[in-house]
Protein backbone atom coordinates (compact mmCIF):
# COMPACT_ATOMS: atom_id res chain seq x y z
CA UNK A 1 0.00 0.00 0.00
CA UNK A 2 2.85 2.36 0.88
CA UNK A 3 4.48 1.53 -2.45
CA UNK A 4 1.25 2.40 -4.35
CA UNK A 5 0.84 5.62 -2.36
CA UNK A 6 4.39 6.71 -3.16
CA UNK A 7 3.79 5.99 -6.83
CA UNK A 8 0.60 8.04 -6.79
CA UNK A 9 2.34 10.92 -5.06
CA UNK A 10 5.16 10.80 -7.61
CA UNK A 11 2.65 11.12 -10.48
CA UNK A 12 0.90 14.00 -8.73
CA UNK A 13 4.22 15.75 -8.19
CA UNK A 14 5.17 15.52 -11.87
CA UNK A 15 4.96 18.79 -13.82
CA UNK A 16 1.74 19.09 -15.79
CA UNK A 17 3.74 19.39 -19.01
CA UNK A 18 5.12 15.91 -18.35
CA UNK A 19 1.72 14.26 -18.24
CA UNK A 20 0.00 16.42 -20.85
CA UNK A 21 0.29 15.69 -24.56
CA UNK A 22 3.03 17.84 -26.03
CA UNK A 23 1.91 20.27 -28.73
CA UNK A 24 4.23 22.31 -30.95
CA UNK A 25 2.71 25.44 -32.47
CA UNK A 26 4.60 27.53 -34.99
CA UNK A 27 3.21 30.92 -36.00
CA UNK A 28 4.65 33.04 -38.82
CA UNK A 29 4.60 36.82 -38.68
CA UNK A 30 4.85 37.90 -42.30
CA UNK A 31 5.34 41.51 -43.30
CA UNK A 32 5.12 42.78 -46.84
CA UNK A 33 7.04 46.03 -46.61
CA UNK A 34 4.99 48.96 -47.86
CA UNK A 35 6.53 52.24 -48.97
CA UNK A 36 5.89 54.96 -46.41
CA UNK A 37 4.57 58.32 -47.57
CA UNK A 38 7.04 61.18 -47.10
CA UNK A 39 5.67 63.64 -44.53
CA UNK A 40 6.75 67.07 -43.35
CA UNK A 41 7.40 66.16 -39.73
CA UNK A 42 9.71 63.49 -38.36
CA UNK A 43 8.20 63.65 -34.87
CA UNK A 44 6.43 60.30 -35.30
CA UNK A 45 9.03 57.86 -36.67
CA UNK A 46 7.72 54.44 -37.67
CA UNK A 47 9.48 51.72 -35.65
CA UNK A 48 11.34 49.16 -37.73
CA UNK A 49 9.88 46.38 -35.57
CA UNK A 50 6.30 47.69 -35.63
CA UNK A 51 3.97 44.70 -35.40
CA UNK A 52 6.80 42.24 -35.01
CA UNK A 53 7.41 43.33 -31.43
CA UNK A 54 3.72 42.89 -30.63
CA UNK A 55 3.79 39.34 -31.97
CA UNK A 56 6.93 38.68 -29.88
CA UNK A 57 5.14 39.82 -26.71
CA UNK A 58 2.21 37.56 -27.57
CA UNK A 59 4.68 34.70 -28.00
CA UNK A 60 6.05 35.33 -24.49
CA UNK A 61 2.52 35.31 -23.06
CA UNK A 62 1.64 32.07 -24.86
CA UNK A 63 4.83 30.44 -23.66
CA UNK A 64 4.10 31.42 -20.06
CA UNK A 65 0.85 29.47 -20.13
CA UNK A 66 2.05 26.82 -22.55
CA UNK A 67 4.93 25.54 -20.44
CA UNK A 68 2.43 24.26 -17.88
CA UNK A 69 0.25 22.61 -20.51
CA UNK A 70 2.81 20.93 -22.73
CA UNK A 71 2.55 23.61 -25.41
CA UNK A 72 5.63 24.90 -27.20
CA UNK A 73 5.26 28.04 -29.29
CA UNK A 74 7.62 29.36 -31.93
CA UNK A 75 7.49 32.58 -33.91
CA UNK A 76 9.00 32.70 -37.40
CA UNK A 77 9.72 36.13 -38.87
CA UNK A 78 9.41 36.73 -42.62
CA UNK A 79 9.86 40.14 -44.25
CA UNK A 80 9.18 40.59 -47.96
CA UNK A 81 10.71 43.61 -49.75
CA UNK A 82 8.23 46.19 -51.04
CA UNK A 83 8.82 45.48 -54.74
CA UNK A 84 8.47 41.70 -54.34
CA UNK A 85 5.31 39.61 -54.71
CA UNK A 86 4.52 38.25 -51.21
CA UNK A 87 2.82 35.06 -52.40
CA UNK A 88 6.02 33.03 -52.75
CA UNK A 89 7.10 33.84 -49.20
CA UNK A 90 3.58 33.16 -47.92
CA UNK A 91 3.48 29.79 -49.71
CA UNK A 92 6.78 28.81 -48.09
CA UNK A 93 5.50 29.91 -44.68
CA UNK A 94 2.28 27.93 -45.10
CA UNK A 95 4.35 24.82 -45.78
CA UNK A 96 5.70 25.21 -42.24
CA UNK A 97 2.58 26.36 -40.39
CA UNK A 98 -1.10 27.09 -41.13
CA UNK A 99 -1.04 30.10 -38.76
CA UNK A 100 0.05 33.44 -40.25
CA UNK A 101 -0.09 36.93 -38.76
CA UNK A 102 0.05 39.31 -41.71
CA UNK A 103 1.30 42.89 -41.80
CA UNK A 104 0.54 44.03 -45.32
CA UNK A 105 -1.70 46.18 -47.46
CA UNK A 106 -5.25 45.09 -48.27
CA UNK A 107 -4.16 44.09 -51.78
CA UNK A 108 -1.38 41.84 -50.47
CA UNK A 109 -3.64 40.34 -47.81
CA UNK A 110 -6.12 39.23 -50.45
CA UNK A 111 -3.38 37.75 -52.63
CA UNK A 112 -2.17 35.63 -49.73
CA UNK A 113 -5.65 34.66 -48.55
CA UNK A 114 -6.52 33.46 -52.07
CA UNK A 115 -3.55 31.09 -52.33
CA UNK A 116 -4.62 27.43 -52.69
CA UNK A 117 -2.30 26.54 -49.79
CA UNK A 118 -4.08 29.10 -47.57
CA UNK A 119 -7.62 27.78 -47.91
CA UNK A 120 -7.38 25.58 -44.82
CA UNK A 121 -5.12 28.01 -42.92
CA UNK A 122 -5.94 30.60 -40.26
CA UNK A 123 -4.67 34.04 -41.23
CA UNK A 124 -4.78 37.25 -39.21
CA UNK A 125 -4.89 40.78 -40.60
CA UNK A 126 -3.00 42.99 -38.16
CA UNK A 127 -2.38 45.98 -40.42
CA UNK A 128 -5.22 46.94 -42.78
CA UNK A 129 -8.31 48.76 -41.47
CA UNK A 130 -10.15 48.86 -44.83
CA UNK A 131 -13.88 48.24 -44.42
CA UNK A 132 -13.97 46.28 -47.69
CA UNK A 133 -11.91 43.46 -46.15
CA UNK A 134 -14.75 42.93 -43.65
CA UNK A 135 -17.46 43.37 -46.28
CA UNK A 136 -17.63 42.37 -49.94
CA UNK A 137 -13.92 41.50 -50.15
CA UNK A 138 -13.86 39.33 -47.02
CA UNK A 139 -12.19 35.91 -47.01
CA UNK A 140 -13.24 32.99 -44.81
CA UNK A 141 -9.66 32.25 -43.76
CA UNK A 142 -8.84 35.85 -42.79
CA UNK A 143 -9.49 37.15 -39.25
CA UNK A 144 -9.03 40.81 -38.31
CA UNK A 145 -7.50 41.87 -35.01
CA UNK A 146 -7.02 45.50 -36.07
CA UNK A 147 -10.23 47.54 -35.76
CA UNK A 148 -11.81 48.56 -39.04
CA UNK A 149 -12.18 52.17 -40.13
CA UNK A 150 -15.92 51.74 -39.57
CA UNK A 151 -15.37 50.75 -35.92
CA UNK A 152 -13.16 53.76 -35.27
CA UNK A 153 -15.52 56.14 -37.08
CA UNK A 154 -18.53 54.80 -35.15
CA UNK A 155 -16.67 55.32 -31.87
CA UNK A 156 -16.07 58.94 -32.84
CA UNK A 157 -19.69 59.50 -33.87
CA UNK A 158 -20.97 58.04 -30.61
CA UNK A 159 -18.89 60.62 -28.77
CA UNK A 160 -20.05 63.46 -31.04
CA UNK A 161 -23.65 62.42 -30.42
CA UNK A 162 -23.04 62.39 -26.68
CA UNK A 163 -21.68 65.94 -26.88
CA UNK A 164 -24.53 67.00 -29.22
CA UNK A 165 -22.10 68.06 -31.89
CA UNK A 166 -24.65 67.57 -34.66
CA UNK A 167 -23.02 69.54 -37.48
CA UNK A 168 -19.72 68.28 -38.87
CA UNK A 169 -17.20 69.45 -41.45
CA UNK A 170 -14.21 67.60 -42.87
CA UNK A 171 -10.77 68.20 -44.35
CA UNK A 172 -9.50 65.24 -46.37
CA UNK A 173 -6.00 64.43 -47.58
CA UNK A 174 -5.28 63.43 -51.15
CA UNK A 175 -3.70 60.02 -50.44
CA UNK A 176 -5.74 56.85 -51.20
CA UNK A 177 -5.81 55.84 -47.50
CA UNK A 178 -7.13 59.31 -46.64
CA UNK A 179 -10.01 58.76 -49.06
CA UNK A 180 -10.85 55.38 -47.48
CA UNK A 181 -10.81 56.88 -43.97
CA UNK A 182 -12.93 59.84 -45.09
CA UNK A 183 -15.49 57.49 -46.65
CA UNK A 184 -15.75 55.59 -43.36
CA UNK A 185 -16.26 58.83 -41.43
CA UNK A 186 -18.93 59.97 -43.87
CA UNK A 187 -20.75 56.61 -43.73
CA UNK A 188 -20.69 56.64 -39.94
CA UNK A 189 -22.02 60.21 -39.80
CA UNK A 190 -24.95 59.10 -41.96
CA UNK A 191 -25.49 56.01 -39.79
CA UNK A 192 -25.76 58.13 -36.63
CA UNK A 193 -27.87 60.84 -38.22
CA UNK A 194 -25.20 63.54 -38.18
CA UNK A 195 -24.94 66.40 -40.66
CA UNK A 196 -21.65 66.29 -42.51
CA UNK A 197 -21.32 69.12 -45.02
CA UNK A 198 -19.15 69.20 -48.10
CA UNK A 199 -15.55 68.56 -47.19
CA UNK A 200 -12.42 70.21 -48.52
CA UNK A 201 -9.47 68.47 -50.12
CA UNK A 202 -6.06 69.36 -48.73
CA UNK A 203 -3.72 69.91 -51.67
CA UNK A 204 -1.09 72.25 -50.24
CA UNK A 205 2.54 71.51 -51.03
CA UNK A 206 3.92 74.37 -48.93
CA UNK A 207 5.85 73.80 -45.71
CA UNK A 208 3.13 74.03 -43.06
CA UNK A 209 5.76 74.18 -40.34
CA UNK A 210 6.30 77.75 -41.53
CA UNK A 211 2.98 78.69 -43.12
CA UNK A 212 0.21 77.06 -41.04
CA UNK A 213 -0.73 80.24 -39.19
CA UNK A 214 -1.30 82.04 -42.52
CA UNK A 215 -2.68 79.27 -44.74
CA UNK A 216 -4.98 77.23 -42.47
CA UNK A 217 -7.30 80.13 -41.45
CA UNK A 218 -7.82 81.06 -45.09
CA UNK A 219 -8.34 77.43 -46.09
CA UNK A 220 -10.97 76.82 -43.39
CA UNK A 221 -12.75 80.16 -43.71
CA UNK A 222 -15.42 78.88 -46.11
CA UNK A 223 -16.19 75.59 -44.36
CA UNK A 224 -19.90 75.16 -43.57
CA UNK A 225 -21.05 75.87 -40.02
CA UNK A 226 -19.91 73.03 -37.80
CA UNK A 227 -19.53 71.89 -34.20
CA UNK A 228 -16.69 69.45 -34.91
CA UNK A 229 -14.05 69.44 -37.63
CA UNK A 230 -13.02 65.99 -38.87
CA UNK A 231 -9.57 65.52 -40.38
CA UNK A 232 -8.77 62.52 -42.59
CA UNK A 233 -4.98 62.35 -42.83
CA UNK A 234 -3.77 58.83 -42.05
CA UNK A 235 -0.06 59.65 -42.28
CA UNK A 236 -0.55 62.77 -40.11
CA UNK A 237 1.18 64.88 -42.73
CA UNK A 238 -0.87 68.06 -42.36
CA UNK A 239 -3.38 67.22 -39.59
CA UNK A 240 -1.00 68.25 -36.81
CA UNK A 241 -1.01 71.83 -38.16
CA UNK A 242 -4.81 72.26 -38.18
CA UNK A 243 -5.38 72.62 -34.43
CA UNK A 244 -5.59 76.24 -33.19
CA UNK A 245 -5.19 77.56 -36.73
CA UNK A 246 -8.77 77.19 -38.01
CA UNK A 247 -10.90 80.22 -38.87
CA UNK A 248 -13.56 79.18 -36.37
CA UNK A 249 -12.42 77.85 -32.96
CA UNK A 250 -13.76 74.31 -33.06
CA UNK A 251 -12.57 70.92 -31.71
CA UNK A 252 -10.96 68.60 -34.24
CA UNK A 253 -11.06 64.82 -34.43
CA UNK A 254 -10.14 61.88 -36.63
CA UNK A 255 -6.44 61.84 -37.48
CA UNK A 256 -5.59 64.57 -34.96
CA UNK A 257 -7.13 66.01 -31.83
CA UNK A 258 -9.52 63.34 -30.61
CA UNK A 259 -8.25 60.10 -32.16
CA UNK A 260 -10.02 56.70 -32.20
CA UNK A 261 -7.43 53.93 -32.00
CA UNK A 262 -6.88 50.29 -31.13
CA UNK A 263 -4.18 51.15 -28.59
CA UNK A 264 -2.40 54.09 -27.03
CA UNK A 265 0.17 54.48 -24.23
CA UNK A 266 -2.31 56.74 -22.42
CA UNK A 267 -4.72 53.82 -21.81
CA UNK A 268 -3.95 52.81 -18.23
CA UNK A 269 -7.03 51.04 -16.81
CA UNK A 270 -7.93 47.34 -16.84
CA UNK A 271 -4.31 46.20 -16.64
CA UNK A 272 -3.41 48.11 -19.82
CA UNK A 273 -0.55 49.90 -18.06
CA UNK A 274 0.97 46.55 -17.12
CA UNK A 275 0.69 45.25 -20.69
CA UNK A 276 2.27 48.41 -22.02
CA UNK A 277 5.04 48.23 -19.43
CA UNK A 278 5.88 44.66 -20.45
CA UNK A 279 5.95 45.78 -24.08
CA UNK A 280 8.31 48.68 -23.40
CA UNK A 281 10.59 46.32 -21.48
CA UNK A 282 10.68 44.10 -24.56
CA UNK A 283 10.88 46.68 -27.35
CA UNK A 284 12.22 49.83 -25.63
CA UNK A 285 9.43 51.94 -27.16
CA UNK A 286 5.67 52.51 -26.96
CA UNK A 287 3.21 49.95 -28.25
CA UNK A 288 1.37 50.97 -31.43
CA UNK A 289 -2.02 49.86 -32.75
CA UNK A 290 -0.33 47.38 -35.12
CA UNK A 291 1.70 45.95 -32.24
CA UNK A 292 -1.51 45.46 -30.28
CA UNK A 293 -3.21 43.78 -33.24
CA UNK A 294 -0.28 41.37 -33.71
CA UNK A 295 -0.24 40.64 -29.96
CA UNK A 296 -4.00 39.95 -30.01
CA UNK A 297 -3.62 37.58 -32.98
CA UNK A 298 -0.89 35.60 -31.24
CA UNK A 299 -2.88 35.48 -28.02
CA UNK A 300 -6.03 34.39 -29.88
CA UNK A 301 -4.13 31.38 -31.21
CA UNK A 302 -2.81 30.58 -27.73
CA UNK A 303 -6.23 30.90 -26.13
CA UNK A 304 -7.86 28.69 -28.77
CA UNK A 305 -5.16 26.02 -28.47
CA UNK A 306 -5.46 26.00 -24.68
CA UNK A 307 -9.26 25.71 -24.68
CA UNK A 308 -9.62 23.16 -27.49
CA UNK A 309 -6.44 21.19 -26.70
CA UNK A 310 -5.93 21.04 -30.45
CA UNK A 311 -3.63 22.47 -33.10
CA UNK A 312 -5.94 21.64 -36.00
CA UNK A 313 -6.66 24.92 -37.87
CA UNK A 314 -10.28 23.97 -38.64
CA UNK A 315 -10.93 23.23 -34.97
CA UNK A 316 -9.31 26.48 -33.86
CA UNK A 317 -11.17 28.51 -36.47
CA UNK A 318 -14.53 27.07 -35.42
CA UNK A 319 -13.77 27.75 -31.76
CA UNK A 320 -12.66 31.34 -32.36
CA UNK A 321 -15.90 32.05 -34.24
CA UNK A 322 -18.02 30.47 -31.51
CA UNK A 323 -19.69 32.18 -28.55
CA UNK A 324 -17.30 30.37 -26.22
CA UNK A 325 -14.19 32.23 -27.33
CA UNK A 326 -13.08 35.21 -25.26
CA UNK A 327 -9.79 37.09 -25.12
CA UNK A 328 -8.74 39.29 -22.23
CA UNK A 329 -7.51 42.29 -24.22
CA UNK A 330 -6.80 44.73 -21.36
CA UNK A 331 -9.50 47.13 -22.51
CA UNK A 332 -12.20 46.36 -19.96
CA UNK A 333 -14.36 43.87 -21.88
CA UNK A 334 -13.83 40.34 -23.19
CA UNK A 335 -12.98 40.42 -26.89
CA UNK A 336 -14.28 37.93 -29.44
CA UNK A 337 -14.65 37.45 -33.18
CA UNK A 338 -17.74 38.26 -35.21
CA UNK A 339 -19.03 35.13 -36.88
CA UNK A 340 -20.16 37.04 -39.99
CA UNK A 341 -16.81 38.56 -41.01
CA UNK A 342 -14.02 37.50 -38.64
CA UNK A 343 -13.55 40.95 -37.10
CA UNK A 344 -12.43 41.03 -33.47
CA UNK A 345 -14.90 42.91 -31.32
CA UNK A 346 -13.08 45.35 -29.06
CA UNK A 347 -13.52 48.66 -27.28
CA UNK A 348 -12.10 51.72 -29.04
CA UNK A 349 -10.27 54.28 -26.89
CA UNK A 350 -10.80 57.90 -27.91
CA UNK A 351 -7.58 59.64 -26.98
CA UNK A 352 -5.57 62.81 -27.24
CA UNK A 353 -1.79 62.73 -27.24
CA UNK A 354 -1.77 62.71 -23.44
CA UNK A 355 -5.06 61.31 -22.09
CA UNK A 356 -8.03 59.01 -22.65
CA UNK A 357 -11.13 61.14 -23.22
CA UNK A 358 -13.61 58.25 -23.50
CA UNK A 359 -13.84 54.62 -24.54
CA UNK A 360 -16.48 53.37 -26.96
CA UNK A 361 -19.01 51.86 -26.91
CA UNK A 362 -20.36 54.70 -24.81
CA UNK A 363 -23.22 54.41 -22.30
CA UNK A 364 -26.65 54.46 -23.92
CA UNK A 365 -25.68 52.57 -27.07
CA UNK A 366 -27.41 49.26 -26.45
CA UNK A 367 -27.39 46.05 -28.44
CA UNK A 368 -29.21 42.73 -28.12
CA UNK A 369 -25.96 40.76 -28.31
CA UNK A 370 -23.17 42.99 -27.02
CA UNK A 371 -22.66 46.76 -27.04
CA UNK A 372 -19.38 46.12 -28.86
CA UNK A 373 -21.45 45.36 -31.95
CA UNK A 374 -22.58 48.99 -32.08
CA UNK A 375 -19.10 49.64 -33.51
CA UNK A 376 -18.52 48.68 -37.13
CA UNK A 377 -20.44 46.25 -39.33
CA UNK A 378 -23.23 44.49 -37.44
CA UNK A 379 -24.78 41.21 -38.62
CA UNK A 380 -27.86 42.78 -40.33
CA UNK A 381 -25.55 45.12 -42.28
CA UNK A 382 -23.07 42.42 -43.31
CA UNK A 383 -22.34 41.97 -47.00
CA UNK A 384 -19.64 39.36 -46.35
CA UNK A 385 -20.89 35.95 -47.50
CA UNK A 386 -17.67 33.93 -47.09
CA UNK A 387 -18.39 33.18 -43.42
CA UNK A 388 -21.96 31.91 -43.99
Amino acid sequence: MIRHLCAALAVCAMPMAAVAETMDITVTWLRHVEPERPVLSNLDPIPEDRGRAGAALGLEDNQTTGRFLGQTYRLDIVEVPKDTDPTAAATAALAVSPFLILDATAESLLKIADLPQAQSAVLFNSSASDVALRAGSCRANLFHTLPSDAMKADALMQFARLKRWEDLAMIQGAAPRDTVWAEALRASATKFGMKLGDGKLWEFDADMRRNAAQEVPLFTQDLPDHDLLLVADVANDFARYIAYNTWEPRPIAGSEGLIPTAWSPVVEQWGAAQLHSRFTDLAARDMTARDYAAWAAMRAIGEAVTRTKSTDPATLRAYMLSDEFELAGFKGRPQSFRSWNGQMRQPIPLVTRSAVVAQAPLPGYLHQRTELDTLGIDAPEATCTAFN
